[in-house]
């Protein structure tokens, strides 16, 4: 056994959130971005991109982002592409976090009163100016609650990483629970940390909704 000091397995740990908090943050916005593309083409007028896209989010809502994780890292070099366990991180979670965004994003469109799409019909607005200048503000202003508590979920999935090799803050916590054999201290750091985390964006969506009157 490795004998470790509080301060060391605590630095140790916040060294590892470093890349928790960057890869939470890079595919939540890649995510995100791919997401709003799915979202035009799911409420567009187009069968086609509508059933391509829900075709999509089924798939990746139906199966676990554990097995997405094994089929990006394990079954990408089948074919030729090898993959770091941090692409292969990114990309799994890019396109778990594209589905539920588009998803999410599509109930809350499809909140806003179809009298707006009328009404900026007859304003002689073709399908993306009506989405950019009329719809989407209004859908924002009731997707920010989902959204941000999505993001919360995001980050706390970032821990199912740790299978594929990537040593982010769950991965650390079991590399050090094994070196130090303390694992109720080491497991509860990382629980600590993650609630650090994630508390404060559960009250930054529960702020804006009330400033927003979202709930409304």
């Amino acid at each position: 056994m490795i004998e470790f000091t509080f301060a060391q397995i605590l630095e140790g740990l916040l060294l590892a959130a470093r890349w928790t908090v960057l890869l939470s943050l890079v595919s939540f916005v890649a995510g995100g971005a791919l997401g709003l593309v799915l979202l035009v083409m799911r409420v567009s007028s187009s069968r086609a991109l509508r059933a391509i896209v829900r075709i999509y989010i089924e798939v990746f809502q139906g199966t676990p982002l554990l097995l997405q994780l094994f089929i990006v890292f394990f079954g990408l070099p089948l074919v030729g592409v090898d993959v770091s366990p941090w692409v292969a991180a990114t990309l799994g979670l890019t396109f778990f976090t594209s589905a539920y965004l588009a998803e999410i994003w599509r109930g809350c469109v499809e909140a806003v009163p179809k009298g707006q799409w009328e009404a900026s019909s007859s304003l002689a607005m073709n399908y993306f100016e009506q989405l950019r200048h009329v719809i989407l503000p209004q859908a924002a202003r009731i997707a920010v609650g989902p959204t941000v508590g999505f993001g919360v979920q995001a980050i706390k999935d970032t821990a199912l990483v740790s299978i594929i090799g990537f040593a982010e803050l769950t991965k650390a916590g079991t590399i050090i629970s094994n070196a130090t054999f303390r694992p109720f201290l080491v497991y509860g750091l990382v629980a600590l940390i993650y609630f650090v985390l994630c508390y404060p964006l559960t009250r930054y969506a529960r702020s804006l909704q009330r400033k927003w009157h979202a709930a409304r």
